[in-house]
Parts: C-alpha cells; structure tokens; sequence
C-alpha cells in the first residue's frame, strides 16, 4: 500500500503532492477498533477508584470542601466548545469529499482553520496567566503515579497517588492532540495562500514544487490522525464511568465526592482541601 502520492510538476520532476487517502479510512478503521479494545478491557480490568473508607475518611479529614468544586471556569468551556465545533467542521469539509459527498468545503474548511487557530491562540495565553498552566503537562513527577496506576490495573492493592486536577491519560492524551493540533495548524496556515480567499492575494510560488509536496503531507498526516484521535475523545467523553468528567466541561464543576474519588487533594489544591486547615479532631464526624 502507498502511503503517499506522487506526481510530475511542469519540468517533469516526480515531487511529493500529498498521504494516500486510504491513510483516512486506516485511522478511521484505527479508532473504531480502539474503542472495541478499551470497552473490553474496561470490562475486565481491576481499575478502579479510591476505597469507599478512604473517601469518607478524606471526606471527614476536610469538611471545608464546597459541595461542588470548580473544574473548568466559563471561559475554559467556552474555548472548549468552539475549539470542538471548528475541529469537527475541518474534518467533515476535508473528508466527506473523499467519501463521495460532494458540496464547496473550501471556504468552510478554511474559514474553521482560522477559527480554530484562533482559538489555539488564545487558550495558549489564557492558560498560561490565568490557569494552572503545568497543570496538563506530564514529566518525571508523574512517574510515581504512573507506575501506581499499572499496578492497580494489573489487580495489586498498592499505594500511590492519585491524579491531580487531570488523570494521567487526559495530559497524555493532550500532549498527542498538541503535537497533532500545531501541525495542522501551522500547515494550514502556509496552505492558505493557495486558496482564493479576501485576506491576501494568491500566491502558489511562494514555496517550491518540493516543499509543498512535504506542507501537504505533513497536513494531511496531521488531518488523519486526528480522525482516530477525535474518535477516541468522544468515546471516552460518552462513557458512563467519565460522563462526570463530560458534565464539568458542561457546568463547570464536579461534586465533593467526585473530587475525593478521583484526585489527589494534595495535587489539585482546593478551598477547604489539601493546604487549607484540616478538620480538628474535634470537628470530624
């Protein structure tokens, strides 16, 4: 199987043009059977959350915690959404035409690209002064956490830490969507002056023959994997046992006891948890 196209330019040259489109429908096929394998396992994996007595014992250790706890403030979920809808328009406008739907996805595909941009854009600052930017990054710290989460998979009772404000696969799964994300973005960007739009005269010369060739396969290497990746971030946002997850990037918070559950108060500090005074003796029920 070819997985990139050829052809000859006007000097009759073989440059690189573009990825094979049956890329599109092995990331598609990709994606699909990973949700098969991650429902199986899940069905028969040790994993699970924190002990009910420890969670009530967390739970009288700091009665100060808010009944609901904030996860991602308006503006976090704002981005979220309109970072979503322009991602799920450049896939469909740059795959339905490949699956025979035909329509002018053009303008569409471009216009999202510049929304979605945008929107890249300002999250990068947003999260960098206002939010807890190392917060989704992972790095040796997590070590520890990691190699606890094995072994809790793996079925042994053991000691470890609990994620901090995101779960381990969340970071590392954003840091995949990051690498993904720029360079279809970046790509995107310089395949603009190819396209006749109101912003800036066409320009087709601005690369050579050979460096376009490698812009759009790096785009459309970046596009299919995003088909998988996409995929995957749905599936697991509709899976009951993370629908509390979903819910916060909806409302904005998650329950005290959801909090206690699933993070590690010393690692996500809230108002009335790990660095605030714990409940005296005298106070605990």
């Amino acid at each position: 199987m070819d997985f990139l196209t050829w052809g000859r330019n006007p000097w009759g040259e073989w440059v690189l043009t573009h990825v094979s489109w049956s890329l599109f429908w092995g990331s598609l096929f990709a994606g699909i059977l990973f949700l098969v394998a991650h429902a199986t396992y899940m069905f028969l994996s040790a994993h699970r959350k924190r002990a009910v007595a420890e969670t009530e014992a967390l739970e009288a250790r700091y009665k100060g915690l808010p009944n609901e706890i904030e996860r991602h403030t308006l503006v976090a979920r704002l981005f979220h959404w309109v970072m979503a809808a322009s991602m799920f328009v450049l896939l469909f406008t740059a795959f339905l035409p490949i699956v025979g739907v035909r329509f002018p996805w053009v303008a569409w595909h471009w216009m999202a690209g510049l929304v979605l941009t945008g929107s890249i854009l300002f999250h990068v600052i947003h999260a960098s002064f206002w939010l807890d930017f190392w917060s989704i990054w992972v790095g040796p710290k997590d070590i520890p956490e990691f190699r606890a989460e094995i072994l809790r998979e793996l079925g042994h009772d053991v000691p470890g830490p609990k994620p901090g404000k995101y779960p381990l696969g969340n970071r590392l799964y954003h840091l995949v969507i990051v690498v993904a994300g720029l360079t279809v973005i970046a790509s995107g960007m310089f395949m603009m002056v190819r396209v006749r739009t109101p912003l800036f005269t066409r320009n087709p010369y601005v690369f050579s023959d050979s460096t376009w060739g490698f812009t759009y396969v790096a785009h459309g290497l970046a596009g299919v994997g995003l088909v998988g990746l996409v995929i995957a971030h749905v599936y697991f946002a509709v899976r009951p046992d993370k629908w509390w997850i979903t819910k916060s990037m909806i409302f904005g918070w998650i329950t005290r006891r959801q909090y206690l559950e699933h993070h590690e108060p010393s690692r996500w500090i809230v108002a009335g948890g790990a660095g605030s005074r714990p409940a005296k003796p005298s106070e605990r029920v």
